[in-house]
């Protein structure tokens, strides 16, 4: 082959390439016939159209007001449910495979990622202990070529001893540009020392000057008030002391602060120490490692937390956390789905379908729950382009075979999961 021959022909090789990418980008899809419910609170449209192109939704509404162009490649989804992608406020990117640590690697995380997005989770924020490999994933994916889950990144929880080294270590956690800043004000439950609110205050006022939205781990009530008038964004669990009051409700308002439960952290310190009702449930043994499943069943692991204290008073702490859940989302206050999932024993996936049933236990409406994982949770981490699915948003969505407003748990019914209009492949 001569030089200008093969030169002509890798041109042509690359203008095929460049015609197949630009007609890839400008595929535009339109899902017809679904039950549609946006994230924003408004009622479900009945026999919605979704146009979709170049990874966004272009228009939404119903099938008589949205008029599908002539090129698009039809989805049928009639008698099915669409909902926004669910958002994870609080969960976790680590280093567990199985019941082991030590596995953070490029690898792994990309398994967590497609894991949580088959589970219909297209957005989870890693709210902690995040290392470099996660970063240097983050600042090379491409938004708009996703076919698993977006990811946000805190890194280090900060424990500083002191108020110099509190203004380090922020200004050391801010170089990466990180979702939050966290922290732990926490002395779990009596068995080690908490930080002192003096030094909190401090990261508070850094974190600020830095403009990164401050989360904090706590359980008292006591601790996370005062953490709300110190600056506190995020309250990334529930208080689990005893009831909130009129006073506590009034502050978090008043600081427009967000509150996630994490119902289901509760429930993996304790529910071990026998057989789960979940480990007989096929939506969880689709993805579960029967290995895991063994390790979890071994009798002496179980009777550890039996006997454990920490466990059995965790397990009295949920009921506190549940009625507090009811009290803060009757009042107005913002709630966003989170799990705490990751950690070893901690489903990711799974648990967020999990928290969400026990969120309506706790008495909150589908509604309610549906946009605690979607709008809400997307609002609290400071998302402006995806928890609802509005024209300009990004095509992250969930096809449902059941009505999740009928009830919640019908969010395990699920038929396809797309992020930025590309299908989620399955397992």
């Amino acid at each position: 082959m001569t030089l200008k021959n093969g030169l002509l022909l890798l041109s042509g090789l690359l203008f095929a390439h460049t015609s197949l990418s630009t007609m890839a980008a400008e595929e535009v899809l339109a899902f017809v016939g679904a039950r549609l419910i946006t994230g924003t609170g408004a009622q479900p449209i009945a026999e919605a159209t979704l146009l979709v192109e170049s990874g966004r939704i272009t228009a939404v509404g119903p099938a008589t007001a949205v008029s599908i162009p002539d090129q698009a490649i039809i989805h049928d989804v009639s008698g099915q449910t669409i909902i926004p992608g669910l958002i994870n406020a609080h969960g976790h990117l680590s280093g567990v495979r199985g019941l082991e640590s030590g596995h953070y690697t490029e690898q792994n995380l990309l398994r967590q990622l497609a894991l949580y997005a088959r589970y219909g989770v297209t957005t989870v924020n890693s709210l902690g202990d995040d290392g470099p490999e996660g970063f240097a994933l983050r600042d090379r994916l491409q938004p708009d070529t996703l076919s698993h889950a977006r990811m946000l990144l805190t890194g280090r929880v900060l424990a500083p001893d002191s108020i110099a080294q509190a203004q380090a270590e922020v200004a050391a956690a801010a170089s990466l540009d990180p979702a939050f800043i966290k922290i732990r004000v926490d002395d779990n439950l009596g068995r080690t020392a908490k930080m002192p609110m003096a030094i909190a205050a401090e990261i508070s006022r850094q974190a600020q000057a830095f403009n990164i939205p401050l989360a904090v781990h706590t359980y008292y009530l006591e601790d996370t008030a005062e953490l709300l008038r110190q600056g506190a964004d995020f309250v990334a669990h529930s208080v689990r002391d005893r009831h909130v009051d009129d006073n506590f409700i009034a502050l978090i308002k008043s600081t427009n602060a967000c509150y996630s439960p994490t119902l289901t952290r509760e429930v993996s310190t304790f529910v071990y120490e026998g057989e789960p009702e979940f480990f007989s449930d096929p939506f969880f043994l689709q993805e579960v490692d029967p290995q895991v499943i063994a390790g979890l069943r071994d009798p002496a692991r179980q009777q550890r937390l039996r006997q454990s204290e920490s466990a059995q008073q965790y397990k009295a702490s949920l009921a506190i956390a549940m009625t507090n859940l009811k009290i803060l989302s009757d009042a107005g206050v913002r709630i966003a789905m989170g799990t705490d999932s990751g950690p070893v024993a901690r489903f990711q996936g799974y648990f967020e379908h999990l928290e969400m049933a026990m969120m309506a236990d706790a008495g909150m409406s589908p509604m309610a729950i549906l946009q605690a994982a979607t709008a809400t949770a997307a609002e609290c981490l400071g998302l402006t382009d995806t928890g609802t699915l509005v024209s300009g948003n990004w095509a992250d969505f969930v096809v449902l075979d059941a009505n999740p407003l009928e009830d919640i748990r019908n969010t395990r019914t699920i038929s396809q999961v797309w992020i930025a209009g590309n299908r989620v492949p399955g397992r």
